[in-house]
């Protein structure tokens, strides 16, 4: 898909300078060299290259376009863009349109380089399975994260999670927690439906604990975000958010942030991004 976007780009008369790097951290590097002398940075691909891309030309000023080309591609439906066709993408690239939205910086972390996220942070249940999957080779695709689930059993009924949102302490015992800009993760569950990208608040969601056949009754419900009434369902809104689970790495736009805690803020109008006008 990546071949069919250079070639609508290039038949524009845009000249388009080819990232593609053996590992994430090279291209991100080549991608921060360039970042300030390109009239925008496209990157192709599924939620962790958005969120590479983010941590380029957040801050920057540097439109960023989206190819989404992945699995999930959370982020791209969040902004309304294209998903899977390679050609009306790139176009909406070409027709130049900026929207400002929100991303979150981890606030908590001494790197001279801020890490940002543009979708989702998880850190409950769904972060422990995220992170023994990514450990594995084997299986692919959704059956290594049904396998995971399968053999994860920490924090698979509770976790005592303890956050901070805006300065006040909310203690509770959690099965999932989010704390989101983006509406939806893993491909298309919609954990916050009502989030927005450039309202300056972060969802910050929390789901309870919740037995077997009670979790199986939810779960479907999350793909059309009708999960939210559910009585073991909360949903807060905050600018900043500490959260402290223990044993548990956080996750943010399917890429792993860090090991709890980590404290974020939302930074409105920090990513400029190329999207179709009204998205």
């Amino acid at each position: 898909m990546g071949a069919r976007a250079t070639a609508r780009l290039a038949a524009a008369g845009h000249d388009v300078v080819d990232l593609t790097s053996q590992t994430p951290a090279e291209a991100e590097d080549r991608a921060r060299s360039l970042v300030h002398d390109v009239d925008a940075l496209v990157v192709v691909g599924g939620d962790g290259l958005v969120n590479l891309g983010v941590n380029v030309v957040a801050g920057t000023g540097t439109p960023l376009g989206v190819v989404a080309a992945g699995t999930g591609n959370d982020v791209a439906d969040s902004l309304g863009l294209p998903v899977s066709r390679p050609e009306q993408a790139a176009d909406v690239v070409l027709a130049g349109h900026v929207r400002e939205v929100d991303a979150v910086r981890r606030t908590d972390d001494d790197h001279r380089t801020p890490r940002w996220y543009a979708g989702v942070l998880c850190g409950g249940f769904d972060a422990i399975v995220n992170e023994r999957a990514n450990g594995w080779v084997w299986p692919r695709g959704r059956m290594r994260y049904n396998l995971a689930i399968a053999r994860e059993r920490r924090c698979s009924a509770r976790c005592r999670t303890a956050s901070r949102l805006d300065g006040e302490p909310w203690v509770t015992e959690a099965m999932l927690v989010a704390v989101a800009n983006g509406r939806s993760y893993g491909g298309g569950m919609r954990v916050t439906p009502d989030a927005r990208m450039d309202d300056g608040l972060l969802d910050v969601l929390v789901v309870g604990p919740l037995s077997v056949p009670a979790l199986a009754r939810v779960f479907p419900k999350v793909f059309r975000g009708e999960h939210t009434s559910h009585p073991a369902v909360t949903i807060r809104r905050a600018r900043r958010v500490r959260l402290e689970t223990a044993g548990v790495v956080a996750y943010a736009d399917g890429e792993r942030f860090g090991p709890l805690p980590v404290e974020v803020e939302v930074v409105p109008s920090a990513l400029r991004v190329l999207a179709p006008p009204g998205a």
